[in-house]
């Protein structure tokens, strides 16, 4: 800041001098005090001046609505959205959300430190503030094959920029827990720079636990219950309760919150779909799910504003407080939460559900043409098992964690499985898409429901691989084949035809069209699955399948080298 600034900001403080702007009549929700205050909010630039009674050179009176710090989310993959940053940025602004924490480590695994960049360039398009970790685990595990490798040499550069506040989530909790070299390097790099480590340790316990939160790991927003989420607090980690496309913890976790644990728990997407944007919203929606269990409103507001900004050291955000970001959120009711006005830096950039700023869009061409597959065949998936009791891999309803279950199946006399249709197991496959290895592994899952036809995807967590899963050989290998020609994205195919598709240039994961054209998409896309596929209706279908292949969240899954058993950490044979 410069002087001459800071000069103006406390003329205006003072009533000197008049505010840039001032939100008059507002219902201001005081995060230190957990009160409410009646008043104005004088903005000088991009800061809060104060708040009382002001003059301004501009006045908007606010009518009486709830004036709130901008909304923090805490952890999100923009990848998952398969949106651009700029193009999630125009979605989310409306919502009241201001500031992201972003990890783009879906990226980085297709295309390295160039996807870092991509992301970083078209985060510069948006309104919203978008904050990078830096992807710690590229791959997540040395038990599949990615696009690219980033060890702890290559971190030391980006880890160093600006809007890079630290490592993102450290998935390879097994390597810190024992201490692995490589992992040491890793967490050295950031502790180096003074940067923060963010955390993702599903089902891990006791002297586990500590050796892990004793690396000084942040945050966690992979427990599954309200023990995981006390256990980490005691430990001094923060807990991030998610409410995703995908992953639906918030309801279970807000169980465990209270007035005394309540400023370690901040609220998160993870993984957040158009359509759950267009149906439920964003951290508005988050903070309605509180109030609707029993949260005070303005403890859940606390989490989605003060309690992240100190949690990611953004000590500059988070409060409507003199000195402070004017990043302002007006809202009618601390019920429904639905948000009329969005200020970012003093600049009103959203109103009435609509974003009001230029979208601007970044060059795309270095992270095409991502898909890179060597001799694919319909040989490659046969299987030709030696028993009939099989490992299967267990869908568990509305989570990514699977369960690892011995089943009896059909074969015929070659060993090759044969689909009994009483029963809902079914192949799944992994294809290597990055370095032309050839790779194919299968395995078999239950509980996805689908009764023809197939599905193909080139999202497949986290080292994004194609993961396919269908009713015979002859379905997945058209829909793989379907894919690749069409470089990326999602295939649905019945009957050796596709019945809808949606191309994803942006490295095989993210569409260059708006939310709106990729919501129609997903929306077909979930129809036909359901309609025409026969998809569990409880089972969402593309979210659901991109995380079978993600080796860090246990019980049971499959990557391009084989089916993993996550707790035990060692590849097994699908023959039980």
């Amino acid at each position: 800041m410069k002087k001459e600034n800071l000069k103006k900001l406390i003329d205006v403080a003072s009533g000197r001098l008049k505010a840039d702007i001032v939100i008059k009549n507002c219902k201001i929700i005081d995060v230190f005090s957990h009160d409410i205050i009646n008043g104005d909010i004088a903005i000088c630039d991009d800061q809060i001046a104060g708040i009382g009674d002001y003059e301004g050179n501009e006045i908007i009176d606010a009518h009486g609505l709830y004036a709130s710090p901008g909304f923090i989310e805490s952890h999100i993959h923009i990848e998952s959205s398969y949106l651009s940053p700029s193009e999630l940025g125009r979605l989310l602004v409306p919502h009241g959300t201001t500031t992201i924490i972003a990890d783009p480590h879906e990226i980085v695994n297709v295309c390295g430190i160039t996807g870092l960049d991509y992301m970083m360039e078209s985060a510069k398009g948006t309104a919203l503030d978008i904050k990078f970790a830096l992807p710690s685990c590229v791959p997540a595990t040395p038990f599949e094959h990615s696009g690219a490798i980033l060890d702890s040499e290559k971190m030391k550069e980006p880890i160093k920029r600006e809007n890079i506040i630290g490592l993102g989530e450290f998935m390879n909790f097994i390597g810190v827990i024992n201490a692995d070299d490589e992992v040491l390097n890793k967490l050295i790099v950031a502790k180096n720079e003074g940067k923060i480590i963010d955390g993702h340790s599903p089902q891990v316990y006791d002297k586990d636990l500590n050796a892990y939160s004793a690396a000084r790991i942040l945050a966690d927003h992979e427990c599954a219950d309200v023990k995981e989420m006390q256990d980490r607090i005691q430990r001094g980690m923060y807990v991030l309760l998610r409410q995703g496309s995908a992953c639906h913890d918030l309801r279970t976790l807000l169980k465990g919150v209270n007035e005394k644990n309540s400023r370690r728990c901040l609220l998160c997407s993870d993984d957040r779909q158009p359509k759950t944007i267009f149906e439920e919203g964003h951290i508005d929606g988050h903070l309605k799910i509180c109030v609707e269990e029993g949260l005070d409103a303005i403890t859940a507001i606390q989490m989605a504003t003060l309690n992240a900004s100190e949690c990611f050291r953004l000590y500059d955000r988070g409060a409507i407080a003199p000195g402070y970001r004017a990043d302002i959120v007006l809202f009618e009711d601390l019920k429904d939460f639905k948000v009329k006005s969005v200020f970012i830096k003093g600049e009103l950039v959203a109103q009435n559900e609509n974003y009001l700023k230029e979208t601007k869009y970044y060059d795309i061409s270095s992270v095409k043409g991502s898909v890179k597959v060597k001799d694919f065949s319909l040989d490659k998936l046969k299987t030709k098992l030696k028993s009939n009791k099989i490992n299967v891999i267990e869908l568990s309803k509305g989570s990514v964690v699977t369960k690892k279950v011995v089943e009896t199946v059909d074969i015929d006399e070659n060993g090759e499985f044969i689909r009994n249709q009483n029963k809902d197991i079914v192949k799944m496959v992994v294809v290597e898409r990055h370095n032309n290895t050839g790779n194919v592994a299968s395995a078999f899952i239950k509980g996805y429901g689908i009764k023809s036809g197939a599905v193909a995807l080139s999202i497949a967590h986290d080292s994004h691989n194609i993961i396919a899963v269908g009713v015979s050989d002859e379905e997945i290998y058209f829909a793989v084949k379907s894919l690749i020609e069409q470089e990326g994205g999602i295939v649905l195919t019945k009957d050796n035809k596709i019945i809808e598709s949606m191309p994803m240039p942006i490295a095989g994961l993210m569409s260059d069209k708006n939310g709106e054209w990729v919501n129609e998409k997903l929306q077909s896309i979930h129809e036909k699955a359901y309609e025409h596929l026969g998809i569990s209706g409880d089972v969402e279908p593309v979210m659901t399948l991109c995380f079978m292949s993600l080796p860090v969240i246990p019980e049971l899954k499959l990557t391009d080298m084989g089916l993993f058993d996550v707790k035990n950490s060692k590849f097994i044979n699908i023959e039980a």
